[in-house]
């Protein structure tokens, strides 16, 4: 799926991304000249065709180089699948063409929502209602993919006394206010920011999803399973590196190598197959299941690596890529929702 010329940018480039030594505005126009950003999206509409499944996969590729990559591609295409869920057919037709292009950024903003839709806190942003708008106030304290040359933002927003909604913000809004990058220990050149909004006016042409609950069920099973791309990616790329590894003196992990590799593959199966048939909307809890399956699948696949290394692992002048994945592989679990917020979840479902 990948061109050559990207999987070379991705592998030359893979550690200078991580941390956060090349400009992070490079990757974005990489991700697009490559064709990836219209996976998924219907022809008609400026896209490649095909289905859900196959941006999952995009995400997968890119991820086996470069993490930091592919949690750009996830963040863009992530707001795409939101305009494709949107009644509002003006604002996709106003934006899709210059995010399939790569020429705008588009930044999920709905990790604090996809918490809030399971109870687990409240929205960070409020409106109030004003005509034909609103006056947006709060906090926005991590969103990927804020690219300095130009983003739009989807925020879920409470509205006092109605129901939440949802709704895109343009990063140049008087009012809107990007932090300075976030310092992660990896993954720097993501354009990872905070955002303040502060008496930020915005318009109702806007508005993605006009009640936040029933639209973010809609979007939930795309913005999981595109996220569950990273971890297939970073298995599939640690579990390689074991199997090159393998020798005679390592033979004893060859069966658990076989193990974990069975795991990713038949729990990338039953998200492929939720997703194509629809099921992960009326059934959250089989895809929060696949995603704690695919993060315990990467942690075991990275000890793998490092185990058939052995000692030249921890020598940085072997041992470079393998530190950037052991980097990469701890973000798995904290990525929202976490694996802690995904095990309350379904342990609240189980009780119900």
């Amino acid at each position: 799926m990948l061109d050559a010329n990207l999987s070379r940018w991705l592998e030359a480039h893979a550690e200078p991304l991580d941390r956060g030594a090349h400009d992070a505005e490079d990757v974005l126009p990489q991700l697009a000249a490559s064709g990836l950003l219209g996976l998924g999206v219907g022809e008609s509409l400026g896209g490649a065709g095909g289905e859900t499944i196959d941006a999952v996969e995009a995400v997968a590729e890119v991820a086996t180089y470069s993490l930091t990559s592919a949690f750009v591609l996830w963040g863009q295409r992530s707001f795409i699948e939101y305009l494709l869920h949107s009644e509002n057919v003006g604002l996709r037709e106003r934006l899709l063409d210059d995010l399939l292009g790569g020429r705008v950024a588009g930044a999920t903003g709905l990790s604090n929502a996809m918490k809030f839709l399971s109870g687990i806190e409240q929205l960070g942003v409020t409106a109030q209602e004003e005509q034909d708008g609103w006056r947006l106030n709060g906090r926005m304290p991590w969103v990927t993919n804020l690219r300095k040359g130009g983003y739009v933002v989807a925020a879920a927003i409470e509205l006092p006394g109605r129901e939440p909604f949802v709704a895109a913000l343009p990063g140049d809004l008087p009012g809107l206010q990007r932090s300075d990058d976030l310092q992660l220990i990896g993954m720097q050149s993501s354009n990872t920011a905070a955002l303040d909004v502060r008496d930020v006016r915005l318009d109702r042409d806007w508005l993605l999803g006009q009640e936040a609950r029933p639209y973010l069920g809609k979007v939930r099973p795309a913005f999981l399973g595109l996220q569950c791309g990273m971890s297939i990616g970073l298995a599939r790329r640690a579990l390689a590196e074991a199997q090159r590894n393998l020798d005679s003196r390592r033979s004893v992990l060859e069966d658990e190598w076989a193990r974990v590799n069975d795991l990713l593959a038949s729990t990338e199966a039953q998200l492929k197959q939720g997703l194509r048939e629809g099921r992960f909307v009326d059934q959250p809890a089989a895809m929060f299941k696949v995603r704690i399956a695919l993060a315990e699948a990467v942690a075991e696949a990275i000890q793998l690596e490092l185990q058939t290394s052995g000692g030249k692992a921890y020598l940085q002048a072997h041992g470079e890529g393998f530190a950037r994945r052991l980097r990469e592989s701890a973000f798995v679990p904290v990525i929202t929702p976490s694996l802690v917020q995904l095990k309350t979840e379904l342990q609240r479902l189980a009780t119900a």
